[in-house]
């Protein structure tokens, strides 16, 4: 079970060796915003009671929400082009194998390549090649969650362990789905006889066609004592995400990816978005993401059994289709403005484990760079890191991907390049 790269230090903005550097790019006359990056940027740089009354079980008195601050009135810089294409072409650091930017939005727009999608034929990237999204998926997740409590179904305030019981151990105190949803449930950390060995890409590479279950995962973490009292701190985590997932099986009875498509991907026309399930393929003109090995070798990582990002990771899709999936969601096409809120409002009082200010409301997190606030998520699975990040008033809007030979800290740095470029004045 993977969770996006969080950096453990005080909060720095979110974030491979092809000879192969040149960027190509496509871009309109700029007309005339905060920052996030999941995990992986995670350190870079709204509220009502929904649903039905409180299930029977009654959990802990919820945290405060901060509501964002207001949205800004004064038009955004224009597209700095020349820093956005030297942004994606460094391949170098870190060692990126190809890297693809798309900048829309009302201040101007933009799309540019570097490196490869193959290294083995030397194709290029072209704009609906697709790609492993990771954690963004938990976006996704969190929409038709929040779309559930919106029509009565489930309320946020409800324990999760009374919707789906005798899957948590019974002494772990109660744990909300709005904990869940934005990382404050405190569970422990995972260990147990089933949490293979990945500390080298030799390890990872025999464990890559590994099969997972969701309760595998949840039996990981359920041990005590929890890391801390739900709702007091902030920590990212995937196991809240898995739950959910589970949760949205339990009150519609289908699939969670099924349910996904129905209401966000088919309305939306996002074709190129899928699930891989059981499948360790990319199907369809795809980018191929590498690992560097310990003798200095690549290694194609593309074909990777998702089984082991249920719920939470798992999801394919293009930069066109997460901008598309972006602008509908800020928009208010997909949930209604008070229940949208709880996806910019972060809780009130509480920080991270490191004691850096919490960053993740419902399904979102942000971050401020150049005094310019973007809301949004990152994603990563081994060679492959996304970013999908928007200003609230959708001045600006971008997904990043690229191809990381390494998943460690050093991949922040690609994203930070790029975030720099977007909010520079």
């Amino acid at each position: 079970m993977t969770n996006d790269m969080t950096p453990s230090g005080p909060s720095s903005p979110f974030t491979p060796s092809s000879a192969a550097a040149a960027a190509s790019d496509r871009s309109s006359s700029p007309l005339s915003r905060r920052a996030v990056v999941g995990a992986a940027l995670a350190g870079a740089a709204a509220v009502a009671d929904i649903g039905p009354a409180r299930a029977a079980t009654a959990g802990p008195p919820r945290p405060r929400l901060r509501p964002s601050p207001p949205l800004p009135s004064s038009p955004l810089p224009p597209l700095d082009v020349a820093a956005l294409r030297a942004a994606l072409s460094d391949l170098e650091h870190p060692e990126v194998t190809g890297a693809q930017l798309r900048v829309t939005g009302s201040a101007g727009r933009w799309y540019g390549t570097a490196g490869v999608a193959d290294r083995a034929s030397g194709r290029a990237i072209r704009e609906r090649d697709r790609f492993r999204i990771g954690s963004i998926t938990k976006v996704f997740v969190a929409t038709v969650v929040l779309q559930l409590a919106a029509e009565g179904r489930v309320a946020l305030d409800s324990v999760i362990q009374c919707h789906l019981p005798g899957l948590l151990p019974s002494d772990f105190p109660p744990i909300t789905l709005t904990q869940l949803l934005n990382h404050t449930s405190g569970f422990p950390d995972e260990k147990g006889d089933g949490l293979p060995d990945l500390s080298t890409p030799e390890a990872i590479a025999r464990h890559r066609y590994d099969r997972w279950t969701p309760q595998q995962f949840i039996a990981l973490v359920s041990h005590g004592p929890m890391k801390f009292a739900p709702g007091s701190k902030q920590e990212y985590r995937g196991i809240n995400y898995v739950l959910l997932a589970l949760l949205i099986e339990r009150l519609t009875g289908r699939p969670y990816g099924e349910v996904i498509s129905s209401r966000i991907l088919r309305p939306l026309g996002l074709r190129q978005t899928s699930f891989p399930g059981k499948d360790i393929r990319i199907q369809g003109a795809h980018v191929h993401g590498y690992m560097r090995m310990t003798d200095g070798s690549l290694l194609d990582i593309t074909d990777y059994d998702q089984t082991s990002a249920w719920g939470e990771g798992e999801m394919i899709s293009t930069t066109g289709d997460l901008d598309r999936f972006l602008a509908a969601l800020f928009s208010g096409r997909l949930l209604p403005p008070h229940v949208l809120e709880r996806m910019f409002t972060l809780p009130d009082g509480v920080r991270m484990v490191d004691g850096s200010p919490a960053r993740y409301a419902a399904g979102l997190q942000t971050v401020t760079m150049n005094g310019i606030t973007l809301w949004g998520k990152t994603g990563e699975r081994y060679g492959y890191a996304s970013v999908m990040m928007a200003t609230r008033d959708q001045q600006r809007r971008a997904v990043l991907s690229f191809n990381p030979t390494h998943r460690d800290a050093t991949q922040l740095r690609m994203t930070q390049r790029v975030v720099q470029a977007l909010t520079k004045g």
